[in-house]
C-alpha cells in the first residue's frame, strides 16, 4: 500500500523507466544502433533484420511511449499510474506472446520489468478507501 506521494513516486519512476529504455527507439539511426547493439549480444532467439515498416513501428513506439513519459514526469497523477499498470501487463502479455513463439530471450528482462512496474502501480493507495478501512479496523 502506497502513500499519495510514493505513488506519485512510483508513476515518475516508471516514466524516467521508460523514457530511459525507450528514447533510442524514436528515430530510425537511433535505432538502428540499439538493433545492432541487441544483435551483437548475441542472445538465444532470433532478432530478424528489420524492414522499414518493422522500422516505423518500433518508431511509432518509442515516439508515443516518450510522449507518455514526459507526461507522466511532469504530472505523475494516480489516474495516469493506473492507465499505465493496464499497459504494462498489456505489453507483457505481448511479449510473452511473443516469446512462445520464438522471440529472442532478451525479451524476458523486459517482461520482467514491466511485470514489476505494473505490479507496483496497481497496489492500492492511501485515500482511497484502503487505508482508511484499514484505520477502521484497527479502531
Amino acid at each position: 500500500m502506497w502513500t499519495a506521494t510514493q505513488y506519485r513516486n512510483v508513476v515518475r519512476g516508471s516514466a524516467w523507466y521508460d523514457l530511459i529504455v525507450t528514447a533510442a527507439f524514436v528515430t530510425p539511426w537511433s535505432f538502428a544502433l540499439v538493433h545492432g547493439l541487441l544483435n551483437s549480444l548475441d542472445f538465444p532467439g532470433e532478432l530478424p533484420p528489420f524492414q522499414s515498416m518493422h522500422v516505423l513501428m518500433a518508431n511509432l513506439l518509442g515516439s508515443v511511449v516518450c510522449v507518455w513519459a514526459v507526461l507522466r514526469i511532469r504530472d505523475p497523477q494516480p489516474l495516469y499510474g493506473r492507465y499505465d499498470a493496464v499497459g504494462r501487463f498489456l505489453f507483457a502479455a505481448w511479449q510473452g506472446y511473443a516469446l512462445l513463439h520464438g522471440a529472442s530471450s532478451i525479451l524476458v528482462v523486459f517482461l520482467i520489468f514491466e511485470l514489476a512496474w505494473g505490479v507496483v502501480q496497481a497496489l492500492p493507495i492511501c485515500g482511497e478507501g484502503a487505508c482508511s478501512r484499514s484505520a477502521a479496523q484497527q479502531s
